[in-house]
């Protein structure tokens, strides 16, 4: 199964995030965001966050998940390549470890800068086999 792809949008960015699990898609879903700003094949998981969030429904942590990564670019350089989800939708909360380094213009490719997750398009379907995750990011 495919990861992500991204989808044709406009302006912006779309993207659609695949898992066999609802934590495996939010998962592929940071993969795909960090992708459209660099090659994550070459980011090197050298350092370690954990993030955690609340949301109102599953298309709000969706947005406060991504949002919480970019944070962490805008702020410290972080680019991340590989993430640890658990999400708890009883308590719509979202508890993660993240891994990267910090951009290196010597290593990391510099793509299209992510500037913000928007609700635009944004869905969460669940099929008999898999989480699909659409959203939209503003570059």
């Amino acid at each position: 199964m495919k990861k992500f792809e991204f989808v044709d949008n406009t302006a912006d960015v779309g993207i659609r995030a695949f898992g066999n699990s609802l934590n495996e898609a939010f998962e592929n879903a940071a993969l795909a965001m960090f992708e459209v700003m660099t090659d994550t094949q070459k980011v090197s998981p050298k350092e370690k966050r954990e993030i955690n969030v609340d949301g109102i429904d599953l298309e709000n942590l969706l947005y406060r998940w991504l949002e919480a990564l970019l944070v962490f670019y805008d702020s410290e350089l972080l680019l991340f390549s590989k993430f640890k989800v658990n999400i708890n939708q009883d308590l719509m909360s979202l508890n993660a470890t993240v891994w990267g380094e910090k951009f290196d213009s010597r290593k990391h490719e510099k793509r299209t800068l992510v500037k913000a997750i928007t609700y635009s398009q944004m869905s969460i379907k669940k099929t008999d086999n898999e989480y699909i995750l659409e959203f939209v990011v503003d570059i």
